[in-house]
């Protein structure tokens, strides 16, 4: 049964995209395309995790041609328990992207009906990644997700998306060239890139070249899961973009990176030669990124900032390569993919009742809309680790890992992560009084224009607190100072209940933390076992 499953989540967002551009002149059947797709999608990926979990991996040959010729896709706990995670943080983003299309009435500023087959292909991407059985097809999962996010990234054609969406392609491409680089050292040494067969011909190399391809390995996926020093163009790029692709951007495509990683180090490179380097790494994401959260004033880039600190906390779980350090990793991995979408689809509506998210324009969004504030909060408490909700498990089994491994490095990322926790909490506290808390007119743009009396000052409140403006008048306030203003934009009903299902979702974590964290043990146990992936492997073409 795995095996006739396996295929699917790769294979129907691809045929769905197809679908989706046949009938791009038909808006609503499209959108019903891209939903039914990805709920089937969702419906595979829960078959998948509940059979993985019950009777072990399993692998598929694609097409009957066995490895290393072939495609292989490989199903265990880990993958299928991300594919369950990043499916329906897909589907609850669509559907957000669905209500915002049809709240704008499809403004022709930003081709939707591009949107949809594009949004689908990156779908089959993040599948392809997480099911990869050889490193090639790992890198084509890759490419395949990140040539759709160059499009997504720059819907709408602002100067600002082109801008940001140049320095991603950069990024992007330079990242796998070192991948592809890698890619090609390690068939050179080994003759294969089958991850089953390089885990048993890497051993058989010298400590040097095992070393060397590890480490290009190890750049390549840090450059795509934004590891300090190589995140210093998450921040610039994320933020411009669309609320829903900047909600599925931050969610998932950092995650592929650590994903790889996971995978890399425990099957591959066992002998833990770089944990070192990993956890100086981590402990430099945390507490760089942190930093850098703490000293914004827009909110979409706070949450960036955080998005990048945060991966610290899963790095530092493999640092460790423990059982009990992976465990944390990937129950963290799967809480903050569906903490960070939730909290920048409510920014995303922040943005839309108030056409800002800058903190020296906004205030008074908790009286004015109540709901909004509930999404932002209890999110935000999520991620800052309040027990007990998931943040907190996900951080307190990281740090007893930590603590049990009673080494100065580790003692010292324990450190770091409480010091993290502590100032996100700080981080998104100060977002809360300012612009939820305290009064619209105190805040500071918004003082400014009343005082220079410009002609600005009533779009300065509708920026504040969404009543109905004239957008012509913005000019006026960026000369008194400050970021760009765009018109307050209605929120549909389906933006609203999208948010608030898949905040219902994230806290699900918390109540179901028991049974999920024991999964991601028995999946931690597997990884550092590595049999169960061999044998897997190695009787795919098995009947």
């Amino acid at each position: 049964m795995i095996r006739v499953l396996a295929p699917l989540p790769v294979l129907l967002p691809l045929l769905g995209a197809g679908l989706a551009l046949a009938v791009g002149r038909h808006p609503r059947l499209q959108r019903t395309v891209s939903v039914v797709v990805l709920a089937t999608v969702l419906a595979v990926a829960v078959a998948l995790l509940l059979l993985a979990d019950d009777r072990g991996a399993t692998s598929l040959d694609v097409g009957g041609w066995p490895a290393p010729l072939g495609i292989t896709l490989v199903v265990d706990r880990l993958s299928a328990l991300f594919l369950v995670v990043s499916t329906t943080v897909t589907l609850a983003v669509l559907v957000y992207a669905v209500g915002q299309g049809a709240s704008d009435r499809d403004d022709a500023r930003t081709p939707l009906s591009i949107f949809h087959p594009t949004y689908l292909v990156l779908t089959a991407g993040v599948a392809n990644a997480f099911l990869s059985g050889d490193l090639f097809n790992l890198y084509v999962g890759f490419e395949v997700l990140l040539a759709a996010s160059y499009v997504l990234l720059t819907l709408g054609g602002s100067q600002e998306r082109v801008r940001a969406g140049v320095t991603y392609v950069v990024v992007s491409l330079l990242s796998s060239l070192v991948f592809l680089a890698g890619i090609a050292f390690t068939y050179a040494a080994t003759g294969t890139l089958n991850m089953a067969q390089l885990s048993l011909r890497l051993a058989e190399l010298d400590d040097g070249t095992r070393a060397a391809l590890n480490a290009v390995l190890l750049v390549a996926f840090g450059i795509k899961a934004a590891v300090f020093p190589l995140s210093s163009w998450l921040p610039d790029s994320y933020p411009t973009a669309l609320a829903p692709v900047t909600a599925v951007f931050a969610g998932l495509l950092t995650k592929v990176g650590v994903y790889a990683i996971i995978r890399v180090q425990t099957l591959l490179f066992p002998d833990g030669a770089f944990e070192d380097v990993l956890m100086l790494a981590a402990g430099l994401t945390l507490v760089v990124g942190i930093l850098g959260a703490v000293a914004q004033t827009d909110v979409k880039r706070m949450l960036s900032f955080t998005l990048v600190s945060h991966i610290g906390y899963m790095v530092f779980g493999v640092a460790l390569g423990s059982a009990a350090g992976l465990a944390g990793a990937i129950f963290y991995v799967a809480h903050h993919i569906l903490i960070q979408t939730v909290l920048f689809l409510a920014v995303g509506l922040v943005e839309r009742h108030a056409g800002t998210t800058s903190l020296t324009r906004l205030g008074g969004l908790a009286a004015a809309s109540p709901l909004l504030a509930v999404l932002f909060f209890v999110p935000a408490m999520n991620l800052a680790g309040i027990p007990p909700l998931s943040g907190f498990i996900g951080k307190a089994g990281l740090l007893r890992a930590g603590v049990e491994d009673g080494g100065p490095a580790a003692w010292a990322l324990v450190g770091a992560g409480t010091l993290t926790s502590l100032l996100t909490l700080y981080a998104v506290a100060k977002v809360w009084s300012k612009a939820f808390w305290r009064p619209r007119e105190e805040a500071p743009q918004v003082a400014a224009a009343a005082a220079a009396d410009t002609g600005a000052t009533s779009y300065a409140v509708v920026a504040a607190t969404g009543r109905p403006g004239s957008p012509e008048t913005a000019p006026a306030l960026d000369a008194v100072g400050g970021d760009e203003v765009a018109a307050p934009a209605p929120r549909s009903r389906t933006m609203v209940a999208s948010t608030v299902v898949l905040l219902a979702v994230s806290l699900s974590l918390t109540v179901l933390a028991g049974p999920l964290y024991g999964l991601a043990d028995r999946a931690a146990d597997d990884l550092l076992e590595r049999s169960p992936y061999l044998r897997a492997a190695t009787t795919a073409g098995a009947p």
